[in-house]
């Protein structure tokens, strides 16, 4: 597995012991609204899942007025949708940057992206699903934080825990 792919799959598993764990709890914590970082656990995960989306997009190398309109559109439908449909638009999602990697052998094979704020970067595959999973990373800590603040622990995310878990699944086959 290249470090790009499993870079991607320990964002992925992380992201659905999330899931996991807010099926697990009442459903009103989900659109409780608190003070915190964001209002409500959906607002966090419906940005993560926007992040996601967006990245993807400039990672196959769309031009920034089509990740724009992409993004317009991809924010209308995350709208009032519920645990459950967002969950299965991340899976969704996931599908897609799976395919991406597969296909794109090349990970570190360098390429620029131009932000009219920021201006050109040259960067590569592996250097963005990095940011993808250290955003991810970054939100989900924001996650547990807001469930700790309404009085139920949040779940084990780290990195060694998803090795020993790839370990252990691979022990099986």
């Amino acid at each position: 597995m290249t470090n790009a792919i499993q870079l991607y799959d320990y964002h992925k598993w992380s992201n659905t012991r999330v899931f996991s764990r807010l099926k697990e709890l009442p459903k009103e914590l989900y659109t409780n609204e608190i003070e915190s970082v964001f209002p409500s656990l959906s607002h966090v995960m419906v940005h993560i899942y926007l992040t996601d989306a967006l990245w993807l997009k400039v990672i196959k190398r769309d031009s920034y007025e089509q990740i724009m309109a992409y993004l317009g559109e991809a924010q209308k439908g995350t709208e009032n949708r519920s645990m459950e449909e967002l969950e299965r638009m991340f899976a969704k999602l996931a599908n897609e940057y799976e395919l991406f990697l597969k296909d794109n052998r090349d990970a570190e094979r360098a390429f620029t992206i131009e932000h009219p704020m920021y201006g050109k970067l040259e960067t590569n595959v592996f250097e963005l699903i990095q940011h993808v999973a250290n955003h991810g990373t970054y939100h989900r800590g924001n996650i547990t934080a807001m469930l700790r603040q309404q009085g139920v622990p949040g779940v084990s995310l780290d990195y060694v825990i998803y090795l020993y878990e790839k370990k252990k699944d691979s022990s099986i086959e």
